[in-house]
């Protein structure tokens, strides 16, 4: 069995799709994206946390989340 087949891979419905991920240059960081990028589920806590930090640390809060 080669290495790459024996990682566990997440099912479809755990992986965040790529349309709810944005983070062009161009585009405002919302705090969505901060919640996305960070694996978290988008609740009224997780969305507050992601606006306290983007006050704090602007785009490059997601910078930390994203390879």
């Amino acid at each position: 069995m080669s290495e790459e087949s024996s990682v566990a891979r997440p099912k479809p419905s755990e992986v965040t799709p790529d349309r709810l991920l944005h983070t062009g240059a161009t585009d405002d960081v919302t705090p969505e994206d901060l919640v996305l990028s960070s694996g978290r589920d988008v609740t009224p806590a997780t969305l507050e946390w992601a606006r306290r930090r983007l006050e704090k640390e602007g785009r490059a809060a997601i910078d930390t989340q994203l390879p």
